[in-house]
């Protein structure tokens, strides 16, 4: 992949962005077309149905391994030089912050990613959910709750100043990633075959771990041809709302992937939205719903920081890559949300009142 003439051509900084809105633009085409969320697979999973919101994250989730690891192995990226797996990574940041985060998703109903796409189509209690997550995600990044996340984070990291990849770690083969996401994907299908799911819908699924990939493959190809050093990211959305809401609040803004992630996502959900005649300006239902969104996202902002990345950005991102971490904070984020949805929704009748948004 040549990307030498385009960089020449608008600069590095601008092919970042460039290259975050097209990865943006497929993440929210996608995910509103198929209804990803995280938050909605966890409270099936809670009430033991497995229907179509598991299908749909498991098949996410496996088309992103099966892509992510197919172009490791084809040399179009590499694993060990993602921001990720290059930092020390934080074994308890990922459990209190997954934690946090799997409460914190299921009161705003839906986590971070859910929340921007539904924002892009009109859905206004997304807006206010989704601008509280970014606030609270920058304060903890730089602000006030910084200390508080950096000395959560420092009760237990992982050793030698770098994180750790759990194919490694478990010593078996390269392909063993590949192949445990062509298992992941046989069981998304056989439960959205039971649950009755289109196939439209399935595409689209798994155009949403096809956009992990994709933005894996596109930095990691700009690091080796910038002259600057280059972030080797892709898709999230703690770092990034935290940055991007700063992009258009400070003096002299410097472009980057994640200024380009979030407007993509927005530009893409919308007009899937539109097109789909899906697009409708709704509000909360009640002052309480308000408060209990508003108390979710701030759950969600802190927590994703402090567990390195958000539903998308450890669940499905660092996941791909098979980074420690995330694995652990996507476990305690499954955790955290079962057990909210058990003892607030369920113990209190309100399955039928709360559908996913």
């Amino acid at each position: 992949m040549d990307i030498v003439p385009l960089i020449d051509r608008i600069g590095e900084e601008p092919t970042a962005a460039l290259f975050g809105l097209i990865t943006g633009i497929v993440f929210g085409v996608a995910a509103q077309r198929s209804r990803f969320c995280l938050r909605a697979a966890t409270v099936e999973f809670a009430r033991r149905m497995m229907d179509s919101s598991v299908a749909v994250w498991l098949l996410t989730f496996s088309t992103a391994l099966v892509w992510v690891q197919g172009a490791s192995l084809l040399g179009l990226m590499r694993p060990e030089d993602a921001r990720m797996m290059a930092v020390t990574g934080s074994w308890s940041g990922a459990v209190i912050g997954g934690l946090l985060f799997g409460v914190g998703m299921v009161l705003a109903r839906g986590c971070s990613g859910r929340l921007l796409v539904l924002a892009a189509t009109g859905n206004l209690r997304s807006v206010v959910s989704g601008l509280i997550f970014a606030v609270v995600a920058q304060m903890s990044l730089h602000g006030w709750l910084s200390p508080t996340r950096d000395y959560l984070a420092r009760l237990w990291m992982t050793d030698g100043g770098v994180n750790v990849n759990l194919l490694t770690a478990v010593g078996v083969p390269e392909w063993s990633g590949l192949a445990l996401g062509a298992l992941t994907a046989i069981l998304a299908i056989y439960i959205a075959q039971r649950a009755g799911m289109g196939s439209k819908r399935l595409v689209f699924a798994s155009g949403v771990g096809f956009s992990v990939a994709l933005g894996w493959v596109l930095t990691y190809q700009l690091s080796l041809a910038a002259f600057e050093p280059v972030t080797v990211t892709s898709a999230t959305f703690s770092g990034p709302s935290a940055n991007t809401l700063m992009f258009f609040l400070i003096p002299d803004p410097v472009l980057e992937f994640d200024v380009g992630l979030v407007p993509g996502v927005v530009i893409g959900a919308f007009a899937a939205s539109w097109f789909a005649g899906d697009f409708e300006f709704q509000g909360f239902e009640n002052e309480a719903i308000m408060r209990r969104s508003m108390f979710g996202a701030v759950l969600m902002g802190f927590g994703a920081m402090l567990a390195g990345g958000c539903a998308i950005g450890a669940g499905v991102t660092g996941g791909s890559i098979f980074v420690a971490t995330a694995w652990l904070a996507l476990l305690c984020m499954w955790i955290g949300a079962v057990v909210t949805d058990a003892l607030v929704d369920q113990s209190k009748g309100r399955g039928a009142a709360l559908p996913a948004q």
